[in-house]
C-alpha cells in the first residue's frame, strides 16, 4: 500500500484495490471475495477455506471482516433433522458500489473540512509581513 494519498492517485489502481483501500481489506479477504464472486452458488466457510487453500478458521475471520464491510452476506440453511450452518454469498454489486460512493463522499467532505481548517490556521500565520523601507 502506498505511504502517501499523492502516491496512491499516482498508481494504476484496479477496482479491487478500491475494495482494499475503502475498507482495509487484506489480500486474503480479496482472495475469499473473488471465490465467492466467482461460484455459481454460496458457499460454507469450509469451500471458501478449499478454494483460497487455508484452513477454516482462517477462511472465518476473513469471512467476518468481509461481513462487517457489507461485501458479503450470509444465509442460514436448516437441516430437515434439525441444525443448521450458513452459506455465504457476494452481496449486490450495485448495493456495493452505492456504499462506497457514500463512504467516498463522506471522506471527501471531511478532507474539505480539514483543508478549510488547514486554511484558517496556517493562513492568517502565514500573512506576509511587509519589508521594511
Amino acid at each position: 500500500m502506498p505511504d502517501s494519498m499523492a502516491e496512491m492517485l499516482r498508481q494504476d489502481m484496479q477496482c479491487e484495490g478500491l475494495l482494499e483501500c475503502l475498507h482495509g481489506l487484506k489480500d486474503l479477504d480479496r482472495e475469499c471475495y473473488q471465490a465467492l464472486a466467482n461460484a455459481e452458488e454460496p458457499l460454507t466457510v469450509d469451500e471458501i477455506g478449499e478454494r483460497v487453500d487455508r484452513e477454516r478458521s482462517t477462511a472465518y475471520r476473513s469471512i467476518q471482516r468481509l461481513l462487517q464491510t457489507g461485501l458479503v452476506s450470509k444465509e442460514q440453511v436448516n437441516y430437515d433433522q434439525g441444525g443448521y450452518y450458513h452459506v455465504y454469498y457476494p452481496t449486490d454489486p450495485e448495493e456495493v458500489a452505492d456504499d462506497m460512493q457514500r463512504l467516498l463522499n463522506d471522506w471527501y467532505a471531511q478532507i474539505g473540512n480539514l483543508i478549510g481548517e488547514f486554511r484558517e490556521k496556517y493562513g492568517e500565520e502565514a500573512t506576509p509581513v511587509p519589508a521594511e523601507q
